[in-house]
């Protein structure tokens, strides 16, 4: 946490942070020691649980507001599930791989998160529950789905690190009343890829 507020994080995400208990996502008993530095872990699949300064920065951008529908896009661990969960949001979230989807089911179920969670392609978003108004992405996607735009709110939010490669740019885009796009950049990060609709 002292790390995260050295980094500028406001007071409401850290306070969200330590409402989740970070070791509670890691599959492998062994390296919960682990949990509280600032680094990713592998959880299996192919995927990793983010950088606790990423979870944070990408909460900030995204700035959820209590009563808002949020899309997540890149279920994973449940770790930045269970973040969002804390700001009272309608909560939304799409996982691509079918075993972490179980798994994190089963445990934001045991958590008490609440979160309708939906095994399906993240690209495609969840137009049958459409719109929303801030949509995160949580994987390195090679381009914005205009799919994620469409399901915006006019006042929404998308944040989504674009790019394809070992590192992504992280972008902030969003909609006007009139459905106008604005977009601006804060940084580099680094995803595992955002996977389309295969296993």
């Amino acid at each position: 946490m002292e790390e995260l507020t050295e980094k500028g994080i406001s007071g409401r995400i850290l306070d969200a942070m330590r409402e989740v208990p970070r070791h509670q996502f890691f599959p492998d008993q062994a390296f919960q020691e682990k949990a509280y530095q600032d680094i990713a872990f592998r959880i299996g699949a192919g995927q990793t649980i983010s950088h606790p300064s990423t979870v944070a920065v990408q909460t900030q951008l995204l700035d959820p507001q209590k009563g808002e529908k949020v899309l997540e896009i890149g279920t994973g661990s449940g770790y930045q599930t269970a973040v969002l969960a804390q700001f009272g949001v309608k909560l939304f979230s799409i996982e691509r791989q079918h075993e972490l989807f179980i798994r994190t089911r089963a445990l934001l179920e045991e958590m008490n998160i609440r979160v309708k969670l939906f095994f399906g392609d993240g690209y495609l978003g969840q137009p049958a529950f459409a719109p929303f108004d801030k949509i995160l992405v949580t994987a390195g996607a090679p381009f914005i789905p205009q799919a994620l735009l469409t399901q915006l709110n006019p006042g929404g939010r998308l944040v989504i690190p674009v790019g394809e490669g070992k590192t992504q740019v992280m972008h902030v885009l969003e909609k006007s009343a009139e459905g106008e796009i604005t977009e601006a950049q804060h940084g580099e990060f680094s995803f595992v890829p955002l996977l389309e609709d295969r296993n």
